[in-house]
């Protein structure tokens, strides 16, 4: 005995794949292309000033994107040819419905990707010279992923989300207490991005009770964020911890950085001629800025040496090393050249013996 199937089922069933025919029409393919076309010439002006290795990133984006609007276009031709050959080709007519929704689903992992890379881009805009953070760009990604699949279930499917949601409130609290410090992680990540007191390529100290840790930003993840040491080292700390720590942002562009160096006198030495030739002499090295000069004054004396302290204003915190070994070195010559003395450690030695 054979079962009648459900006449109204089958009527929405059928309401429902040709909604999915309906939709993978012309159009949509045509306006995903000139998405992708404008997301181009978008990175071929504005892009022109980024950095090497952006350029390297976001090309290697765009072949990854074409490649996946190649294997659509296949996908919608291939729709095409067995929509309208049904009559011809009976056997394959019962591909269509799956070749249908396959279509529909990379459709959407295309602007996915097209809506990540014109994300991608716009950060990029205002990061010329360094790196973006990805974690912006993956919670975009994957808001849009959550909002396309739902739709995308209720499109073909007819699946009613409200309540699927409404039953998983118990499944989302347990997860959410599993996941306490990855999601605590994920959300400090968030708040310090829409701060911005940092970004990719600066360099910070950051202070958590007594310990400080130095380094230059490199990544900021879901759950961390990654700094380059003084020694290459990569240094990974949580992003609750970056929420909750001291912070000194050393890379603002429009303030400089103040340094300092010391040069010890002999005692009696010309101390004017002195100032004037470690302000000439570290004026001249290119990586100290012109404006503030730099300026040296009297910060200790003893009687057997003058302190002189001199100031100079740079721009690039990880070279401050480097900078500060050439203001040592220039000003010694200078100080030599000039005829001016260095003092020197002195050890006086004394008979305490007691003569007859």
């Amino acid at each position: 005995m054979k079962l009648q199937k459900d006449p109204l089922s089958m009527a929405e069933k059928f309401i429902k794949i040709q909604a999915l025919y309906g939709f993978l029409e012309l159009e949509p393919f045509i306006l995903l292309g000139c998405l992708i076309a404008i997301t181009w010439v978008f990175y071929k002006f504005f892009l022109r000033e980024a950095s090497e290795e952006r350029h390297r990133s976001l090309r290697n984006h765009f072949k990854v994107l074409i490649r996946h609007y190649i294997i659509l276009s296949f996908l919608f031709l291939a729709f095409i040819f067995l929509q309208t050959s049904e009559a011809q080709l009976a056997s394959l007519a019962k591909l269509t419905p799956y070749i249908a929704i396959l279509t529909f689903i990379w459709g959407n992992i295309v602007f996915v990707k097209t809506s990540r890379l014109i994300v991608l881009q716009y950060l990029f805009l205002g990061s010329m010279k360094h790196g973006v953070p990805l974690l912006l760009v993956n919670i975009f990604s994957l808001l849009l992923s959550i909002v396309l699949v739902l739709w995308g279930l209720g499109f073909i499917f007819n699946l009613q989300i409200g309540p699927m949601i409404a039953t998983s409130a118990a499944v989302s609290v347990i997860l959410g207490l599993a996941l306490q410090d990855t999601l605590g992680n994920l959300f400090a990540g968030i708040s310090l991005q829409l701060d911005r007191n940092f970004e990719i390529g600066n360099w910070l100290e950051i202070v958590n009770g007594s310990g400080k840790t130095v380094g230059q930003v490199r990544e900021i993840t879901w759950r961390s964020t990654t700094l380059l040491g003084w020694s290459d080292e990569l240094i990974i700390l949580p992003n609750r911890f970056m929420a909750n720590a001291t912070i000194f942002n050393f890379s603002p562009p429009e303030n400089p950085i103040v340094r300092r160096n010391v040069f010890r006198l002999a005692y009696g030495e010309n101390v004017t001629l002195a100032k004037e030739v470690i302000e000439k002499a570290v004026a001249g090295i290119g990586e100290i800025r012109g404006i503030p000069t730099p300026w040296a004054y009297v910060s200790d004396t003893t009687e057997h040496w003058i302190e002189l302290k001199v100031i100079y204003f740079i721009d690039s915190y990880g070279s401050q090393y480097n900078i500060g070994d050439k203001v040592m070195v220039r000003g010694m010559e200078a100080l030599n050249t000039a005829g001016v003395k260095l003092a020197r450690q002195v050890l006086e030695l004394s008979d305490t013996t007691a003569r007859p």
